[in-house]
């Protein structure tokens, strides 16, 4: 199992139309094409409460790359990602880690 974990730092005043885009959009298409979330958060006390950081489970790379192709190439995911940014755009940065649990993690 590996975790990928993203930090989205928004652009100020931002953060909530991201929140709507993944309540109302993101997760729906994630479902339709097998992407496993394992949890979102905010940043309540940190260097940014402009953060969004969430992970996702994928049983390996290639799963990875097939199924996030398949999503980030989908015409609703193009269609709602446009209409949130309408207005301009939402993010300011993007990070991007692979993670893979511990023989001791409580999470396998």
């Amino acid at each position: 199992m590996i975790y990928e974990l993203r930090i989205y730092t928004c652009l100020p005043g931002r953060l909530p139309d991201l929140q709507r885009r993944f309540q109302d959009h993101t997760l729906a298409l994630w479902e339709r094409h097998g992407i496993e979330q394992a949890g979102f958060w905010t940043t309540v006390i940190g260097n940014s409460n402009n953060d969004l950081t969430y992970m996702v489970r994928w049983n390996s790379m290639a799963e990875r790359e097939t199924k996030w192709t398949t999503f980030a190439t989908d015409p609703d995911w193009i269609a709602a990602r446009n209409a949130s940014e309408a207005n301009g755009p939402l993010l300011a940065n993007v990070t991007s880690q692979f993670l893979s649990p511990t023989s001791f993690s409580s999470v396998k």
